[in-house]
């Protein structure tokens, strides 16, 4: 790719990613409060549907810039068009690299911002500041980087699914259509190609919820003689005093029964639309 392209896909990327992730926060809320262990109810319901917000912005435009300037100048550079076999192989690659180089971004920016977002989003009664100075206080740095592993197992595998999936979509269409896919046309494959890897991807998704959404596991004895092992405490759970926290309490019962399929809808819904950040054609 030229230079020019490269800038080119490396702003297209960040501010597509910025206004996806922007426009689709609600969903993503919901999705993540019906995957907290606390129920949709008791992580906030509907209620402070835009917790989360300033973390997601600080977080969304490297994350979304470096995965598209690497796929589109791999894709580039990788031989293409010689075989329609070949050419899902292609998109894998680039998709993968694309992945491996925004962890290296995650390591610094991606994951502290998720773990600080989903813990405001279970938590609308508490700032994104405090959720922060929360997390520095009783986890010290390495609580921002809580669930740095579960983020790689569910986003290469969801990539490998989502982009050659997209391109075959469009290689498909501009077949059919005899000439190259326009715009809209681009996010309508999108929307099908992101939909399935969310569906897929749903377990890990659910797992990489959970596990940043973890704070303290209190090993101490019950107080009421059960031989019931401590409770998992939660953001949603901050008290004023900081001592507090550390005590495990007796917890109702949840409405909600767990499982790996829960916010399925909502999960597919966000991740329907980011392929539509990048229209080069294929």
């Amino acid at each position: 790719m030229e230079p020019r392209e490269s800038w080119a896909a490396l702003a297209a990327g960040g501010v597509a990613g910025v206004c996806v992730d922007l426009i689709l926060f609600p969903l993503d809320t919901v999705k993540t409060r019906l995957q907290s262990p606390q129920g949709f109810r008791k992580a906030g319901g509907f209620r402070g549907i835009y917790a989360g917000v300033p973390s997601t912005v600080i977080g969304s435009f490297p994350n979304a810039a470096a995965f598209f300037i690497t796929y589109e100048n791999v894709k580039s550079v990788l031989p293409h068009g010689s075989s329609p076999y070949l050419s899902p192989a292609t998109h894998m690659v680039a998709a993968s690299l694309g992945e491996v180089v925004v962890l290296q971004v995650a390591c610094l920016i991606r994951v502290p911002s998720e773990v600080v977002k989903q813990r405001a989003q279970v938590s609308p009664s508490s700032s994104t500041l405090r959720i922060l100075s929360h997390t520095l206080y009783h986890e010290g740095i390495q609580g921002l980087y809580r669930g740095y592993k579960s983020t790689v197992l569910r986003e290469i595998p969801f990539s490998l699914v989502q982009f050659p999936l997209w391109e075959s979509l469009k290689d498909l269409w501009s077949w059919k259509q005899g000439h190259v896919v326009d715009s809209w046309q681009s996010a309508v494959c999108g929307a099908f190609a992101g939909g399935f890897a969310a569906a897929v991807t749903t377990p890990l998704d659910v797992a990489k919820t959970r596990i940043m959404l973890a704070k303290l596991v209190c090993r101490c004895c019950p107080t009421d003689g059960s031989h019931q092992p401590g409770r998992l405490h939660l953001p949603g759970d901050i008290r004023e005093d900081p001592a507090a926290a550390a005590v495990s309490q007796p917890e109702e019962e949840e409405e909600e029964e767990p499982g790996w399929e829960r916010s399925l809808p909502p999960s597919a819904l966000p991740a329907a639309v980011p392929q539509a950040e990048s229209h080069s054609p294929c």
